[in-house]
Formats: structure tokens, sequence, C-alpha cells
């Protein structure tokens, strides 16, 4: 407690002094004596570090050095499997359970996890999610264990103060301090993380081994896992990020409840954010919100009274400026509940309820299995699968989209010209509408053809003769 109030005495003491603004050496001991150490006291022992092994399968080919001769010897290549060793951080948040990094752990046959104090445990894989970056770990024959608390990582700001734990190049137990540099972002040009996250930026130094560490705030509570950073050297350069607490709270919640993977409300709404120009057309006195491109008729948002045209300007009480911040905010909304979404509709703002509904499993999306088509002519080759919004949300398409989708293409035939991805919509001037209009188009033995497909948010036609 004296630690305590010694440091608060010294960040009071840097606060400027009246309206002039003015700065002043610090004049006592405990000013000088400013230290981090009880919240580190407080979080680090909750911050693990996680070994984690994988078999990975390699061909060798004695040649495989000489670019010439590998290209002869590849299908005599030596199967070999080796063990892959990994390196990461983790954070204890309660009942056993440890939150990292999926990519820290994914596909490992072997977790152990090391505390603070030395204590050491196998770790089992209970929930992963490879989209949020998050994995939660299960420790065997744990008890008495530390824990963080999560904070309300809306509720950060940017200067506010944050310490990095974790095992950054495996040298031990690492503590770094910085500041929140930035929030909601959810995107970024090099691919220096996926476009659909959303991320809290901060400075305090982060390094390969710090993934799945705990960013924690003045009262050491958890506000975020770091993940990633951006650098060129492959050293931190002040650029790092963090999964938000709250999300990981809720991928928390569902790990207690039994679930090996996270389920996340459908949206089924194609959105593009609002620039100056939309804004001005809309009426809006700066670019805020996201505008309804398009929506799927089962969403939850178009059985609210969601229309192409709206603007969503918040998701219970958030802003939401960015697809990802949209995908983010739905995250965060329990299940089967109905949440208030602010909308700006024909120039009015109005409010509707939006169910929390989740999206369908893979499975229920592609509905039954995809078909190939084997009967001779343009689509020969062809796997296909029947069009739907829960299959579009999981591929990134539009989700408006009527006909057959492209899974793949299993011979270079007339099939060439398709792509994966690819919507067919029209066939010969007939609309495709499901897959059984589009195998009964596949069977007429005309001679010309015409295909209307739509790809990239764009429309081809492709047209064969003889």
């Amino acid at each position: 407690m004296k630690r305590i109030i010694q440091s608060l005495a010294f960040v009071l003491a840097l606060v400027p002094a009246g309206l002039a603004g003015e700065t002043r050496a610090p004049e006592s001991l405990a000013e000088v004596q400013l230290s981090f150490s009880p919240v580190v006291e407080r979080a680090a022992p909750a911050v693990v570090n996680i070994y984690a092994t994988r078999l990975v399968a390699e061909r060798m080919s004695p040649f495989f050095d000489d670019p010439f001769f590998s290209q002869f010897f590849r299908d005599f290549a030596m199967p070999r499997e080796r063990e892959q060793n990994s390196l990461g951080s983790g954070v204890i948040v309660g009942d056993g359970l440890v939150v990292s990094n999926f990519h820290v752990v994914e596909n490992a046959t072997d977790i152990r996890v090391v505390l603070a104090d030395r204590r050491e445990f196998a770790g089992q894989l209970v929930l992963a999610d490879e989209e949020a970056d998050i994995a939660v770990i299960r420790l065997e024959g744990s008890a008495d264990l530390p824990a963080l608390d999560f904070a309300d990582s809306d509720a950060l700001e940017v200067g506010d103060l944050v310490l990095a734990i974790g095992n950054p190049f495996g040298v031990g137990q690492t503590v770094s301090s910085g500041i929140v540099s930035g929030l909601a972002r959810s995107g970024r040009g090099g691919g220096a993380f996926n476009a659909g996250g959303y991320f809290i930026q901060t400075d305090a130094p982060i390094n390969p081994g710090n993934s799945g560490g705990a960013l924690v705030d003045m009262q050491g509570r958890l506000v975020g896992i770091n993940t990633q950073i951006v650098t060129r050297s492959g050293g931190s350069i002040g650029i790092g990020f963090a999964i938000p607490a709250n999300l990981v709270s809720r991928v928390v919640a569902q790990a207690e409840e039994g679930a090996a993977s996270f389920t996340r409300p459908w949206a089924g709404v194609e959105v593009q954010p609002i620039d100056a120009d939309i804004a001005d057309a809309l009426g809006l006195d700066r670019p805020q919100g996201l505008l309804v491109r398009s929506l799927a008729p089962a969403s939850p948002f178009a059985e609210a009274g969601v229309q192409p045209g709206d603007v969503i300007l918040d998701i219970n009480g958030q802003t939401t400026d960015a697809p990802g911040e949209l995908s983010f905010r739905l995250s965060l909304q329990e299940l089967d509940s109905i949440v208030p979404v602010t909308l700006l509709s024909n120039g009015e703002r109005r409010v509707v309820g939006v169910e929390m509904r989740a999206a369908a499993t893979a499975s229920a999306a592609l509905g039954t299995a995809p078909i190939t088509i084997t009967r001779p002519g343009p689509f020969q080759g062809l796997v296909v699968q029947e069009f739907s919004p829960q299959l579009a949300e999981q591929l990134g398409l539009r989700s408006d989209l009527e006909g057959v989708i492209v899974l793949g293409i299993e011979n270079a035939g007339r099939a060439r010209n398709f792509q994966p991805g690819d919507v067919i919509s029209q066939v010969n001037g007939q609309p495709i509408r499901s897959l059984a209009e589009f195998l009964a188009a596949a069977e007429d033995e005309r001679r010309t053809w015409q295909v209307m497909i739509e790809r990239r948010g764009g429309r081809v036609f492709l047209t064969w003769r003889g």
C-alpha cells in the first residue's frame, strides 16, 4: 500500500501546475523512486510460459538443394516427420484456464505450461478460435493458482499506462511499460494483421515469445492479450497489438460452458465505411458509421427492419465505423439476446432491436455435400455447392447473391475459365437460384453457351461455341 501511495504521489506531482502547464524535477525520495512493482507483483504470477510441440510433415529429397534436379525427384522425396517446438506466453484467468494465442498452440501434440514460481503443468487445448487468434487451455491437476481479473477494455483511452508481461525470446518473464497508442485498429496494409481483426495498439515493447502474454492496466487487471508486432527487423519498434479483454472474456465464458469453438452472432449484412463524400450525400456532419449495401433476407438485421442504404451508427451504444469493428461488436454480445442498434434511415435516427442469433455451422451452411460435375461440357470438373448467405459470410462473399458457388476445379478442361469463389447466377439467359436449376441447365445439349458469374464484386460473362 505504501508503494502505491508513493507512486500516486509522483504521478500527481508530474501533472502540470496551474494554467501555465509548468513541469518540475522530482523533489522527494518517493518521487524519485516511482515504481510499477506493485502492479507487477499483482499481475506477473498469473502470466505463464507455454511450450508447445507439434509434428511437422516434410518431404526430403537428396537433390532438394539443386533447383534443376529437384523438379525431377520431387515425386521420390522421402517423407519424414520432425518435432517443431514453439514458445509463447499465456495468462491464467481462473478455474485452471489459461488464455494464449491460437498460433502458439496450433496443431500442438504436447503443451507444457510453466508458472512464474516454476511449477509446471500439462495443458489441454479446450477451445481454439483461429479467427480471433485465441486459444483456451485447461491445466491438468491445477489448484490454488493466481489469476487475473478482466478489465473493461472499452474503458481504455489513448495515453493510458499499460504493462506488457511475457517471455520474449525465451529469456524468462519480462515486463515492459508503455501507453495505449491507439484503439479500434482493424486493418493495415502489408499484411501486418488480419483486416478482420480488432486490436489495442501499444508502444510497450513486444517481441517474439510475448505472444499470448498479458497487457495489464495500473490496477493489474487484464486489458488485452498481446498477439503481434509490426517489425522489419524481428524486434519491437514500438508498434504492438493486443486482443481486447472484452473479446477474450467472451471466448473464455464459452470455454467454461464446454464449447470447443467460439460461436459468433451472425450478421448477414454487407457494409462499407462512410467517407467524406458519402457523409455529405447523407447529410452527416462528419464521416461515421457503416453504410448497409446488402442484406441476406433471413439475416437478423433484415428481420429487424434494416434496409440497404441505412447507416449503422452503433451497436449496444458502441460506435461502428469499420467492418472489423462491426464484427468485433457483434462478437461481444450474448447469444439469443436482443441488442439495440442505432440507425440513420431516410435522414432520421431510429433504434431497432437485433437478435444475436448464432451463425450456422460449416456443415449447416453447406447443406448437402458439394457436387462435382462429370457431364462433358463447359462445367465438367467443377465442384459446386448451392449458394447460401451463411456460406457467403464464411467465404467473405456478398450475402445477397443467388446461384451456385464454385468451390474448386478437378481438371483443366473447358472449366479452366472458372475460378474458386465464382458464383454462377445465369446460364443461357436462365436465372440460377438453386443447385437443382444449375444441374438441369448443365444437362442441356446445345453447342453454344453463355454463363454469367459474379466474381470479386464484378460481373463476368463467359461464352463457349462448338
